[in-house]
């Protein structure tokens, strides 16, 4: 399958699993109301209920990647940038974009590396999924869409990449929301337990450490990120359509390289590549986050247990205000949208 015919048919699977269901109308009008962006183009033309998507995803050539996001809301507007987590997509974002378009944001909303219709431009780069690899994608994509500042809010993988693109391009970041906090890893204690209830959760981080994992991700992508889904929000009832419509963006063909090398290099079992070897030995510094921030942490989250944020005070050195969330677990904007947009609201005021 070309790249073209692979972003096309995944395009239609989103429109396919999204119906006609109140959040697909709500992405409805989210995509209806995109600005044209410069050396942006679409891909794969409207067929039957892709209509809905307008000239979504568009696509742009962004460092390495070919970038497949939404965009809402007037080019001469603040901009602010949502990033999804791992094994989750876009539509974390369902409701919190168009509810920022209207406070008078602009809103761009990727896909990640090996999600969705993101691809890379040569077959030869290196798949990482190191943090550094995340957040220079972020940096890149600001530079190609000539953004000079951002808001950079994110969860689990995208929180991860708003951290780091916070700290290492400060002057690109007017305010950082991030779902756990500080979430750049110190990759140098990988291999310090965690408590044993801690670590009982991360049971995939050690799968995928395995050869056995990564076949089984590769041949049961759905069935892992369900239970994850489940395990990381046990408050979160969630139905099957709106599982499958985010299950789409895990048929990418490099998403099960990127996420096998996230959490071999996270956890100490594989290198990070040459091109990032800087960035990395600035982040092993555990660098100091120097922005506005507002960090936000769910009462039920299943992975990351909630806390007052005092642990990670030291890492922000601007103001930064942390709140919990109640009732929600670890896939926060798409479980309590409201809370995450008002978290970008004050950040923006601070």
């Amino acid at each position: 399958m070309t790249k073209n015919e692979f972003n096309t048919a995944t395009a239609s699977r989103f429109a396919d699993g999204i119906g006609m269901n109140r959040r697909s109308f709500v992405l409805c009008g989210f995509v209806a109301a995109i600005t044209a962006a410069r050396a942006v183009v679409a891909v794969g033309a409207p067929r039957g209920d892709e209509k809905m998507w307008s000239n979504a995803p568009k696509h742009i050539e962004s460092g390495v990647l070919n970038v497949g996001f939404y965009e809402l809301g007037s080019p001469a507007a603040p901009a602010v940038i949502l990033l999804h987590g791992f094994p989750y997509d876009i539509h974390s974002y369902v409701e919190v974009a168009p509810l920022l378009a209207q406070k008078g944001f602009r809103v761009i909303v990727p896909h990640l590396r090996g999600h969705g219709t993101t691809s890379f431009l040569k077959a030869s780069t290196a798949r990482s999924g190191q943090q550094a690899a995340i957040g220079k994608d972020l940096i890149d994509l600001m530079d190609t869409l000539m953004i000079d500042q951002a808001i950079f809010a994110g969860y689990d993988w995208g929180g991860r990449a708003a951290c780091v693109a916070a700290a290492l391009w400060p002057e690109r970041c007017k305010g950082l929301v991030s779902v756990n906090s500080y979430l750049i890893q110190d990759i140098s204690r990988a291999n310090q337990p965690a408590p044993a209830r801690v670590e009982r959760g991360f049971w995939y981080q050690f799968y995928f450490q395995t050869e056995r994992g990564r076949r089984g991700l590769d041949q049961h992508r759905s069935d892992i990120a369900r239970i994850m889904w489940r395990d990381n929000s046990p408050t979160w009832n969630f139905d099957e359509a709106t599982f499958n419509r985010s299950a789409a963006s895990f048929e990418n063909p490099d998403y099960v390289d990127v996420v096998i090398h996230s959490y071999r290099h996270r956890l100490g079992g594989a290198p990070g590549y040459p091109e990032y070897a800087a960035l990395e030995s600035a982040l092993a510094g555990l660098p100091k986050i120097k922005v506005p921030a507002v960090t936000l942490d769910g009462d039920s989250d299943g992975v990351v247990a909630a806390t007052d944020g005092t642990t990670t005070a030291a890492n922000f050195s601007d103001k930064r205000v942390h709140h919990v969330v109640p009732g929600v677990g670890h896939n926060l904007p798409q479980e309590a949208p409201a809370a995450f947009v008002n978290a970008i609201i004050e950040v923006s005021q601070i």
